[in-house]
C-alpha cells in the first residue's frame, strides 16, 4: 500500500509521503498516473468548479472534473482568491498548551531584562556606499577580538540614499530596531556623510537608554575610517563583556518563518514549529510571525484567535493593506507559490497559506506591529512584512527575535543577524544538505510529533546557549530591506 496522508476528515485529496507510480493504491483508490512525494492525489470524484479540500479547508477549485486516483496539481486545480477580503470578528476558544517550565538556556541578560542568545558587536552602515567599509572594519576588529566576544558582524545593504518617504523611513526603522537588539552587546553605526539617511537622524530613532551601547563614525570626516572603526569596536567589546546566565524559555523571543516550502512543509515542519510556538507563548515567552501574503486564504483562522476586537481590526488592516498593495501594482494577489513550491507539490496560494500559518500554532494573537517596529507584548505577535525570505527574516530580527525557526522543504543556505535554525520538512533534504540543515522534521512521520518536539526543543536550547547553527558555521549572515517606492 502506498503511503499517503489525509490531514482532516472530509479532505478530498491526500498527500503522497513517497513517490508513487500508476496502479499504486491508497486504500481503495488506484493511482492513474505517477505522483511525486509531497504532491496530491484525489480520493473522491471532484466536479468541475467544486472546491478541492485539504487541511479541512478549500485550497482552490477544480478546473475540470477530477477522478479518484488523479494527480491534483496546476493543470486541474486553480486558486479561488481575488481582491480584498471581508472578515468577521468571531473569536473562537484557544486551546492551552503545556508551558515549557523545565526547559532552560544560557543567555546574556541585558540591563533592561531582555535576554540575548549571542553577545556580538554589530556594524550597521547607514548607506550602501560604506558597506565595504563596514565589512573591512568587521573583518579586522573580529580577528583582533577573537575569543573576547561572540563575533563582530557587518550587516550591509544597498539603501540609505536616493530614497524618499516610505522607503527612507523603512530603512531607518529597520536599522534603528537592529541597533536595539539584545544579541548586540554593542553597535557601530558607519555613515558616509552626504546620504539621506544621516547618522544623527538614525541615532534619534534609537531610544536614549540604548545609546550607551552605540558608537558612530562618519567616513567623510574621518582620517582613517577603518582604524577609527576598529578602535570603537574594541571599546564596545570591552564594555559588552559578560557571562551567560541560565534562564527559562519565557525569556526567549522566537521568529517563525518558512522558505522553499514543499508539499510536506504543512504536514511536518510547520505544525512542529507551531507546537513550539504554543509552548513558548504559554511559558510567557514571545513569538513573532509574518509573511502576510502567505496568509491569504487562511487569514480568518488567525483572526479567530485575536485577543480582542482591536487586535482583530489591526489584523484586517494589515492583511487587506497587503492585498491592496498587490492590486495597486496591477498584480494578482494569488501570484504565489514560487516555481520551487510548485515543483514540491504546492499548487495554490490557499494551499501554501494553510500550511504556512501552522507555524503560528494555535495560541492567541496578542499584538500586531508594523514593518520595522519592535515587539511590545508577550505571546504571539503578527508582524507586517512580505513573504520574501531575506526581507521578512530581517524584519523578524529587527522586531526582536533572538532566534528564527526557519522551515524548508527545498533547502536554502541563507542566514540572518540572529541564529537561524533550518528545519527540513523531509528527511531526504536533511540527509542531502547537512551543511544547511539543523533539524530533520521528516522524523515526525516515523516517530510522531511528541518525540520530534522534545528533540527540537533540546536543539533550540542548545543553539540559544551558543551552539552554532549551520548558517553561522557557513558565515551566512544577511539583511534585506523592503523597497516599496521611488529611487531618485
Amino acid at each position: 500500500m502506498t503511503k499517503a496522508l489525509t490531514i482532516a476528515a472530509g479532505d478530498s485529496v491526500a498527500t503522497m509521503l513517497d513517490d508513487a507510480g500508476a496502479g499504486d493504491r491508497i486504500g481503495d483508490v488506484a493511482l492513474s498516473a505517477a505522483v511525486p512525494r509531497g504532491h496530491k492525489v484525489a480520493l473522491v470524484p471532484i466536479a468541475a468548479g467544486d472546491p478541492v479540500i485539504k487541511f479541512g479547508f478549500p485550497i482552490g477549485v477544480a478546473r475540470r472534473a477530477i477522478a479518484p486516483g488523479e494527480h491534483v496539481h496546476s493543470d486541474n486545480l486553480a486558486t479561488g482568491l481575488s481582491g480584498t477580503g471581508s472578515y468577521v470578528y468571531d473569536p473562537k476558544p484557544v486551546p492551552v498548551a503545556d508551558a515549557l517550565t523545565d526547559a532552560t538556556f544560557e543567555g546574556y541578560v541585558r540591563a533592561d531584562g531582555r535576554v540575548g542568545t549571542r553577545n556580538e558587536i554589530w556594524i550597521l552602515p547607514t548607506v550602501g556606499c560604506v558597506a565595504r567599509t563596514a565589512e573591512r572594519i568587521a573583518k579586522q576588529a573580529g580577528a583582533a577580538l577573537a575569543g573576547q566576544i561572540d563575533g563582530v558582524h557587518a550587516f550591509t545593504h544597498p539603501h540609505g540614499c536616493s530614497q524618499l518617504g516610505q522607503d527612507l523611513d523603512g530603512v531607518r526603522a529597520i536599522l534603528a530596531s537592529l541597533a536595539c537588539h539584545p544579541n548586540a552587546g554593542g553597535v557601530l553605526l558607519v555613515g558616509l556623510g552626504c546620504e539621506e539617511n544621516q547618522v544623527d537622524a538614525l541615532l534619534a530613532a534609537i531610544p536614549e537608554e540604548r545609546r550607551g551601547a552605540i558608537r558612530y563614525l562618519t567616513a567623510q570626516f574621518s582620517t582613517d575610517e577603518v582604524e577609527e572603526g576598529c578602535a570603537l569596536v574594541a571599546e564596545l567589546a570591552a564594555q559588552a563583556a559578560m557571562p551567560r546566565q541560565v534562564v527559562g524559555l519565557d525569556r526567549l523571543v522566537l521568529g517563525v518563518k518558512c522558505g522553499g516550502s514543499d508539499g510536506l512543509s504543512g504536514l511536518t515542519a510547520n505544525p512542529l514549529v507551531g507546537r513550539i510556538s504554543d509552548r513558548v507563548a504559554e511559558a510567557g515567552g514571545r513569538v513573532v510571525f509574518t509573511e502576510i501574503p502567505e496568509m491569504f486564504g487562511a487569514e480568518q483562522m488567525l483572526m479567530d484567535r485575536a485577543a480582542d476586537a482591536g487586535v482583530f481590526d489591526r489584523m484586517v488592516g494589515v492583511i487587506n493593506g497587503f492585498r491592496q498593495y498587490f492590486i495597486d501594482h496591477g498584480e494578482p494577489i494569488s501570484e504565489n507559490p514560487s516555481p520551487g513550491n510548485v515543483a514540491g507539490g504546492i499548487t495554490t496560494l490557499e494551499e501554501k497559506s494553510l500550511g504556512a500559518v501552522q507555524k503560528a500554532g494555535r495560541t492567541t494573537v496578542t499584538d500586531v506591529i508594523g514593518y520595522g517596529e519592535r515587539i511590545h507584548r508577550d505571546g504571539l505577535t503578527l508582524l507586517e512584512a512580505p513573504g520574501n525570505d531575506a526581507v521578512s527574516s530581517t524584519a523578524l530580527a529587527a522586531a526582536g527575535a533572538t532566534a528564527i525557526l526557519f522551515t524548508t522543504g527545498r533547502g536554502t543556505p541563507l542566514g540572518f543577524p540572529v541564529p537561524t535554525v533550518k528545519i527540513a520538512s523531509n528527511s531526504d533534504l536533511a540527509a542531502r544538505k547537512p551543511g544547511w540543515i539543523d533539524f530533520d522534521a521528516g522524523a515526525v512521520l516515523a516517530e510522531g510529533f511528541e518525540a520530534a518536539e522534545a528533540a527540537l526543543i533540546a536543539r533550540i536550547c542548545a543553539i540559544a546557549s551558543g551552539a552554532p547553527t549551520a548558517a553561522e558555521r557557513n558565515d551566512e549572515r544577511e539583511i534585506a530591506i523592503w523597497k516599496r517606492g521611488v529611487t531618485l
